[in-house]
């Protein structure tokens, strides 16, 4: 049983992702400082066969080169940098205080006190000296160096005094930022604002600041949304000039440019969006060839045909890098002019886009494509709910083109998930909010047929042109591109998923990608209107890697997909320019891009869709903490939504997720199980589990930390 156990592991760690082999090539280079090696060699002695996982070998030593951890001493070779007892990695404060900084450098993170943290804050990149430590202890040592500032700007609450002021950061910060009276701003005290560091002197406990921006009172839906976009340092706003340079450009198309393009304004089109969507970036086109074949077009707004690279228009969009998406508002990456007019494909106007077109049979079977720029007119706006009354009851306008589709889209999801694509089908929390911004209930959106039917020709247009500009037989050759990619799971976190469902009688089967996407959506199917549904998505969704743009491609390991790009929404994501302008180079027979601008470009891309989605977390929390703070002392039920050494986290039906400090559970000394996701009690050994259903009490609704805080009444009998 211990033989089968072993082999089952190591079949396992044999699938590397990215940061698992990162860690394993550094350790051969580590054991070996003077040696050289290739990547053939490297992948020989990690015992790789996999050729997927030795194509990733070549991507991650170059990463390791890009990030001075190695040198290339020639064409495909590598050499270990010359090493001190330092390392460089990202501060991650905790919040008792200390922190933590993670570096690839070493598979566990470096501790650092507070005291010995000298000025790091949240997110900076440093380096620390080492501590000389035991084999397999937990490293510690001291920031030396600030590599660089994540952030230099911080929002806040004023806390004015008579003669100075300080600025209480709103997100993880150690520091409380000085504020001279003088350099205020006109801020008053209890008020949201923005301040930027001016110094910070050597022996100051504090750094010094002043204030750039006076978002307003605290509670106010407008500051407090304003304080969220400054906290991520999104902008608020676009300049001036940006929206000038927007208003000069022309709502006609001139008949040249018509001439340009292939005419498919005689194509019925339609477009399928949210009912609230004014940026209608894709529309669909159908109609039946002589040959019996479905010509099926994905057509998508031409932004590149309006924003040039080094315009104005360009640079701003570039530097937002995506659409934001809060509670009540859309911060877009365009201004209204394009996002909403000239580019919008709107019902009833002609508009330029840059499309694929495919000859398909009815089995959603590809026999022909095309990709090149057109000009089309769609026909029709459905909202979701109008496609999906269509399908429901067979009736409505296009209902013939909209069920066509429909069936073709079934057929291509079918193929989709028999060929490894994890259905991960996360329910989206919305609010119903008052025009003062006041959420007066929650509801959820779940996707559905019409839904899917537009995701799975975005899906087939993305893989599609990925693999046109990709696939190719020379890889030395291929051309520089932009990839969505989306690493393997940690082999690690999947071990101790597996071990956690086991209790709820399920199980994974932990061999290759394939056989664990597959076992993975029997899994997620199993546990559709289960109680531990929730708990069990969220924690799969924890051991998965996040997605990300790339010149390096690994393919998409959700979708299995070897290929995959974001062509679809140029609108709302810059990586779609991106795509689009290399697309239109390529078919024009043009030379390859510089790999490491682009590469640049798209680590830019993914750092700001991260802050956009964590401002988009955060915006749901705070309504959701509005929303509860007229029912302190009522009581609801919940499910344990997780466990940290400093309390229980427990999500209620209405999907508000608050907290049980462990300070409030008096009844034992608990202790945090980390592998089995829970607390025990050292005495009578009760047990609190991810998974658990419990009645908790409101105690407090904490607007300014987004918090809330619960109090354990009973433990609930489990079913």
């Amino acid at each position: 049983m211990a033989k089968n156990k072993k082999n089952k592991k190591a079949k396992l760690v044999e699938a590397f992702n990215k940061p698992k082999l990162k860690n394993a090539i550094l350790t051969v280079f580590y054991d070996n400082p003077e040696r050289t090696y290739n990547y053939k060699q490297i992948a020989e002695l990690l015992k790789v066969k996999d050729p997927e996982i030795t194509k990733l070998v070549f991507v991650v030593l170059e990463e390791l080169t890009e990030n001075n951890n190695l040198q290339s001493v020639q064409r495909g070779k590598y050499k270990l940098k010359s090493r001190s007892g330092a390392v460089c990695g990202i501060v991650e404060i905790q919040p008792q205080g200390f922190a933590y900084v993670v570096s690839e450098e070493l598979d566990k993170p470096v501790l650092v006190s507070s005291r010995n943290l000298n000025h790091a804050m949240e997110g900076d990149k440093v380096k620390v000296q080492l501590y000389a430590m035991r084999k397999k202890q937990q490293p510690e040592g001291e920031v030396v160096e600030i590599v660089e500032r994540a952030k230099s700007v911080f929002v806040g609450t004023i806390s004015r005094s008579r003669n100075f002021s300080f600025l209480i950061p709103s997100g993880k910060s150690a520091f409380d930022l000085f504020i001279p009276n003088e350099k205020l701003n006109g801020a008053k005290d209890g008020q949201k604002a923005i301040a930027k560091i001016t110094e910070w002197p050597p022996r100051a406990k504090n750094p010094f600041g002043e204030i750039i921006e006076v978002l307003g009172d605290v509670g106010d839906n407008n500051a407090e949304m304003h304080a969220i976009l400054a906290e991520y340092e999104l902008p608020i706003r676009f300049p001036e000039n940006v929206l000038k340079a927007a208003e000069k450009i022309p709502d006609e198309i001139s008949e040249d440019e018509i001439q340009r393009r292939r005419d498919m304004r005689g194509v019925t089109t339609f477009t399928i969006d949210p009912l609230d969507a004014k940026d209608f970036d894709d529309a669909l086109s159908i109609r039946k060839l002589d040959s019996g074949l479905w010509e099926v077009g994905v057509h998508i707004a031409d932004v590149s045909h309006y924003v040039k690279p080094g315009s104005i228009l360009d640079e701003e969009a570039y530097d937002r890098a995506t659409s934001v998406y809060l509670v009540d508002r859309v911060v877009p990456m365009l201004p209204e002019k394009l996002s909403n007019g000239v580019c919008s494909l709107r019902p009833n106007e002609d508009k330029l886009c840059f499309s694929a077109v495919f000859q398909m049979n009815d089995e959603g079977e590809i026999h022909k494509q095309w990709f090149g720029k057109t000009i089309i007119h769609s026909d029709k706006r459905f909202a979701y709910e109008d496609a999906q009354a269509i399908i429901e009851t067979g009736e409505g306008d296009l209902k013939d083109e909209v069920l066509t589709m429909n069936r073709l889209a079934v057929k291509l999801r079918e193929s989709r998930f028999k060929n490894g694509s994890i259905a991960f089908e996360r329910v989206e929390v919305k609010f119903n909010i008052d025009e003062n911004g006041k959420p007066l209930s929650v509801y959820f959106k779940e996707a559905k047929e019409s839904n899917q039917l537009v995701e799975e020709f975005m899906l087939l247009a993305n893989k599609r042109v990925a693999e046109f500009i990709g696939k190719t037989n020379d890889n030395k050759n291929a051309k520089t591109f932009v990839y969505r990619i989306h690493d393997k799971p940690d082999p690690d976190k999947l071990l101790n998923f597996n071990h956690f469902i086991h209790k709820f009688g399920y199980g994974l089967q932990l061999g290759t990608p394939g056989q664990i996407s597959k076992s993975m959506n029997l899994l997620m199917n199993n546990v559709k209107g289960k109680n531990e549904q929730n708990v069990i998505e969220t924690l799969a969704i924890r051991t998965m890697a996040k997605a990300a743009y790339s010149t390096r491609n690994i393919g998409h390991y959700g979708l299995s997909f070897e290929y995959y790009t974001h062509f679809t929404s140029p609108i709302r994501r810059y990586p779609d320019v991106m795509v689009h302008r290399l697309l239109e180079r390529y078919l024009e027979g043009g030379r390859t891009v510089n790999a490491q601008k682009w590469e640049e470009m798209c680590k830019h891309s993914s750092d700001m869709e991260n802050k956009a989605a964590n401002a988009e977390r955060s915006s749901i929390k705070y309504k959701q903490v509005e929303f509860m703070q007229d029912k302190i002392g009522q009581e609801f039920p919940g499910v344990i939504s997780g466990v940290t050494d400093w309390g229980i986290y427990v999500e209620l039906e209405n999907k508000c997720e608050g907290m049980v400090s462990v300070n409030t559970l008096d009844d034992d000394f608990y202790i945090f199980d980390e592998k089995n996701y829970c607390l025990i009690g050292r005495h009578a050994h009760r047990k609190f589990q991810l998974g658990d259903e419990v009645n908790v009490e409101i105690v407090r609704a904490n607007l300014e930390k987004k918090q809330l805080d619960f109090r354990l009444i009973k433990e609930k009998k489990k079913k």
